[in-house]
């Protein structure tokens, strides 16, 4: 899953594909390089960000989806909680929301999506992007995090989406210390009691950087702890990772993937 940031303030890239026309072509590429899935964001979620109004995330992304709607095989997803913007944006091709929240910031997304008949990513976090690092408090942090992804799952059931089209995310970086991030990337394997699709999103994330201190290691220049976190992702049973660098990221999803074949419970 491609990272396509129209965004002026995203951690890693925000600025740089704000134009409608470079994000089209950036896009493009991704799935030149092997992308499978290409992510539309219009408002930065990384600690301590502002909401953004839906009025302007649907400026900013309904004119990327349906550009690309018609230009690439590949399925387009909405990354938003706002149901006014997940509707529009399925109106225009995207066939796919994938929301932070968990259906817990906008509860009426939920009605859009089986509407919609769409899949739905239910991604865990807790509290806003300006306060999520003050909810990051856990006594056991996958079994919290699967309670809690269990609770979206039934909400979402309870809408009328069908089981099938919900796959689950565990939120790394999302409301989580750096040694939270490592137990639940090192026991993702867990998330598979959820019966659903696990998506892993490390990209470049904070917490890569801890084992590299006192070096400061930018966002964008965190292409190796992320394949390196890729990788864990995959062995443990991650089916979608969601990456800025896709086409480095193929190579290491491919090896690694190569590897799991071989992989023997003992």
């Amino acid at each position: 899953m491609g990272i396509l940031n129209v965004t002026p303030d995203s951690f890693s890239d925000g600025g740089l594909l704000a134009d409608p026309a470079r994000a089209v072509d950036a896009g493009l590429r991704m799935v030149e390089a092997g992308a499978d899935v290409l992510d539309v964001g219009g408002e930065s979620t990384r600690p301590g960000a502002q909401p953004l109004d839906a009025a302007e995330e649907r400026r900013r992304v309904v004119p990327v989806i349906e550009a690309l709607a018609a230009r690439v095989p590949v399925p387009i997803s909405v990354d938003t909680y706002k149901a006014a913007t997940a509707d529009a944006a399925l109106g225009v091709g995207a066939s796919i929301v994938n929301d932070i929240s968990g259906l817990r910031y906008d509860p009426a997304l939920a009605a859009v999506v089986a509407r919609h008949g769409a899949p739905i990513v239910l991604m865990h976090t807790r509290g806003r992007s300006r306060d999520m690092y003050q909810q990051a408090t856990y006594h056991e942090v996958v079994d919290e995090v699967l309670d809690e992804l269990r609770a979206s799952m039934a909400f979402a059931s309870s809408a009328g989406i069908a089981p099938a089209s919900v796959l689950v995310d565990p939120g790394l970086g999302f409301a989580k210390e750096p040694s939270h991030n490592y137990e639940v990337l090192a026991r993702l394997g867990e998330f598979g009691d959820l019966g659903r699709p696990i998506v892993a999103g490390p990209s470049r994330k904070a917490f890569l950087a801890r084992p590299l201190l006192p070096r400061a290691v930018p966002a964008a220049e965190r292409d190796w702890p992320t394949a390196a976190a890729v990788t864990a992702a995959v062995l443990a049973g991650a089916h979608i990772v969601r990456v800025h660098a896709v086409r480095e990221m193929v190579q290491v999803v491919r090896v690694a993937d190569e590897i799991r074949k071989y992989h023997r419970e003992h």
